[in-house]
């Protein structure tokens, strides 16, 4: 019987890529999953788009200034009332506007800013849409309103300056008379252009009754159309009298023809190519897979 000896010899082992290879391998789905995102990315082609414009003249700055005085609750104009069609054709107006700068005074018994001067048209939509009869303390100050609107058009450099005054009653409160107010407006080469929305005389107006809930009755709001046209006059505006809400959708296009902003525009674009961003990875990806599988990875029959 002859005896066998069996032994292992470990350092026959040593140097072998065996270990590389097999973690090499499992990368490969990783690869492949890589360099077919890149291929696509670069067939979609991608750009990058600069676009530029150049203003050679400056644009309109008009602040609107909106009675929110109790009677702008009066319903003539059904089903809204004035205070509800008044904010949804200021909102009309501010969407036709382009390049232009607008803000929104809000005025009661007193009078305060609700938007300064702006090119955010969004921001300044979502501010209208806040408005609501009570912010002020009830009244009717239309010389604050003018004032106030003033104040924050007294500095800007604009081409046109202007202000859009809605109201729907008479001056009988604040510090500030409204013909001063539009003197003062004058001095800054500040237009106003008055709008006196309403029918006039008795309207239907709401009423909570604490038996009977809401119901209507008769209240007379009179337009005070004699100073709103003077107020415009002084300032080289123009009255408007808005009885019902199609002719105030008309006077504000007026004011839109009007006030029409003249800015000539130079306009260029130009494209990018980025697709070599993502087509030069994948070629470099897809040879060193290439290579991988003709070394590391090559395999023996």
């Amino acid at each position: 019987m002859q005896a066998t000896l069996r032994f292992s010899e470990v350092p026959l082992l040593k140097g072998s890529n065996f270990s590389w290879s097999m973690a090499a391998s499992r990368f490969l789905p990783l690869f492949h999953a890589v360099i077919f995102g890149l291929f696509i990315m670069s067939l979609a082609r991608p750009q990058a788009v600069s676009r530029e414009k150049d203003y050679e003249t400056k644009g309109v700055d008009i602040i609107i200034s909106m009675d929110i005085s109790g009677s702008m609750l009066a319903e003539d104009f059904k089903p809204e009332n004035r205070m509800l069609v008044a904010k949804e054709e200021a909102k009309k107006f501010i969407r036709g506007r382009e390049n232009d700068r607008i803000g929104l005074v809000v005025f009661a018994r007193e009078a305060f800013t609700q938007c300064p001067l702006t090119l955010d048209y969004d921001i300044l939509l979502n501010l209208v849409d806040e408005i609501q009869i009570g912010m002020i303390q009830d009244g009717t100050a239309i010389g604050m309103g003018i004032a106030t609107a003033v104040n924050r058009l007294r500095e800007s450099d604009a081409r046109s300056k202007v202000v859009i005054l809605i109201t729907d009653g008479e001056n009988n409160a604040g510090k500030i008379d409204p013909v001063t107010a539009a003197e003062l407006a004058r001095t800054f080469g500040i237009k106003i252009y008055t709008i006196g929305v309403g029918k006039g005389g008795l309207v239907p107006f709401p009423i909570n009754d604490p038996l009977f809930g809401k119901r209507y009755v008769q209240a007379r709001v009179d337009v005070d159309e004699f100073l709103l046209k003077r107020v415009a006059d002084i300032t080289g505006g123009i009255f408007f009298r808005a009885r019902d809400p199609q002719s105030l959708t008309e006077v504000y296009q007026k004011i839109n023809e009007l006030e029409k902003t003249e800015v000539k525009v130079h306009e260029y674009r130009s494209y990018d190519e980025l697709f070599p961003y993502f087509l030069i990875p994948a070629l470099l990806l897809l040879t060193a897979e290439i290579l991988l599988k003709n070394s590391v990875l090559m395999r023996i029959p």
